[in-house]
């Protein structure tokens, strides 16, 4: 049965955020996300310049040499996308913001396909072509290659470590990996790269071609290095130990769900704000090297963070075991679920179970007053209402609406709804709930095949593309 929790009156009144710091930052500038894509794009070209230059298209005249002319662009184009993809693991904290977690996973995903597809095409074409020259036969070019050329086993190492991560990531395989497992599988595209690669600066004719292509590759290749080191390992670290973190409560919200409280000294500099998530490794035993991303529930006031999950894997159901006291290492802040990707006056926040969490900590950032934002929260059973007198204590503070919409989900077609409201259109609902949702910023968050619904009701309802925000935690 589907249900309305009647909203907070006009009349109400409503106190400014407390994280007046957070609300204060300016607006992630929208260059950044056209200046990281130029930026990619130049070097895909310069490597396809490089490769003219050195007589690639020239070398096209024979079957032999125009084979492996082939292999080495795919080859080229293959390691500068490598790059690139291992530069997005990063967290460069301007790329991140620029993309956001949705747009940088599948820009993750995108370059991590083309470049793992133009790599086994570069390997099939170069010893086509040698074999064309040399008269081995295709196995016996290929060892040859692999047991006689410098770095070719390596490579070949390395080749096969990124077609685990590469097999390891298809949708079917994710969904049979526990977190915990995929996370250590896909760490193997660090060692992939790093042994693919180094064999084309030894032999590679175009990385050895001029002093502009061998400065251009190691230059490439060292501020990559450069990155991962410092915003995988020594970020996070200076972080951590800078701001001190620790566990200092530990509270049982409902079955399952768990908020865990952390206290740190100058958490304000962390410039964190409500509906962003981070990187937490919680220090209490076998595990706690592996990193999970968990949204703020609450607002940061500079003092404390805290989170709610809900227990889907191990360890998330290790946070209700925590201690106070417990050492905390964090990465970020991540995530453009934010005030400061608004693009309209008034907001409407759309969540379904446990990804109200991050929505509840917006709606204390956002701009207060008289049905400025309208607050979703989709469940099947008012069991699963997790922080809903939280919510409801800030709608009426904040003079914001909050609406339960509770019931199964339909299974005819997909749907934000619950079954029992079958007879209502997607985007006539949201139309019905907030009129003027064209006009407004809308934040989702929840599973994403559910979040597809939403994202499509509200593009029907009006929504222009740019005012949806929304933030996945699928890996």
């Amino acid at each position: 049965m589907s249900t309305v929790v009647p909203p907070a009156p006009r009349s109400a009144t409503f106190a400014p955020t407390p994280s007046s710091r957070a609300s204060a930052l300016a607006p992630t500038p929208r260059w950044w996300r056209d200046a990281t894509l130029a930026t990619a794009w130049g070097l895909v070209l310069f490597v396809v310049a490089l490769w003219v230059a050195g007589g690639g298209v020239a070398d096209l005249t024979s079957f032999a040499s125009g084979m492996t002319s082939l292999g080495r662009v795919t080859g080229l184009v293959a390691s500068v996308l490598l790059l690139l993809q291992v530069a997005l693991m990063a967290r460069i904290p301007i790329v991140e913001q620029a993309w956001g977690q949705d747009e940088l996973a599948r820009v993750h995903r995108l370059v991590g396909n083309t470049s793992f597809y133009l790599m086994v095409a570069h390997i099939v074409l170069i010893i086509v072509g040698y074999n064309a020259s040399g008269g081995l036969g295709i196995i016996g070019t290929f060892l040859d290659e692999v047991l006689n050329s410098p770095g070719m086993l390596l490579a070949l190492a390395g080749t096969l470590a990124l077609c685990l991560v590469v097999v390891t990531s298809i949708r079917a395989a994710r969904a049979r990996l526990r977190y915990e497992s995929w996370h250590l599988l896909h760490l193997y595209a660090y060692l992939g790269a790093g042994l693919a690669l180094p064999h084309q600066l030894w032999t590679g004719a175009d990385f050895l071609s001029s002093t502009t292509a061998t400065v251009f590759w190691w230059g490439l290749y060292l501020a990559v290095l450069g990155c991962v080191i410092a915003f995988r390992i020594v970020r996070p670290l200076w972080l951590s130990s800078r701001h001190q973190l620790r566990v200092a409560d530990v509270v049982t919200e409902a079955p399952g769900v768990t908020s865990v409280v952390v206290r740190g000294r100058d958490l304000h500099w962390l410039a964190a704000r409500g509906g962003q998530f981070f990187q937490w490794r919680f220090v209490d035993g076998p595990g706690w090297t592996r990193a999970n991303p968990y949204s703020l529930s609450a607002a940061p006031d500079g003092r404390s963070l805290r989170i709610t999950v809900a227990e889907i894997g191990d360890s998330s159901r290790r946070l209700r075991d925590l201690r106070p006291g417990t050492r905390v290492l964090v990465e970020g802040p991540y995530g453009r679920l934010h005030a400061g990707t608004k693009v309209a006056r008034k907001s409407v926040l759309i969540g379904a179970g446990i990804g109200i969490t991050p929505l509840r900590a917006l709606l204390e950032e956002l701009p207060g007053g008289p049905d400025e934002t309208v607050l979703i929260h989709r469940v099947s059973t008012r069991a699963d209402l997790v922080l809903e007198s939280e919510i409801d204590a800030l709608a009426q503070q904040r003079g914001a609406r909050a609406i339960s919409v509770i019931g199964h989900r339909r299974t005819d077609r997909a749907s934000w709804l619950p079954v029992d409201l079958a007879h209502i259109d997607d985007a006539a609902a949201l139309r019905h709930v907030v009129p003027d949702i064209a006009e407004r910023d809308v934040f989702i968050c929840g599973h994403p095949d559910w979040m597809d619904t939403v994202i499509a009701a509200a593009l029907a309802a009006g929504v222009p593309r740019e005012a949806i925000h929304h933030e996945r935690f699928t890996y």
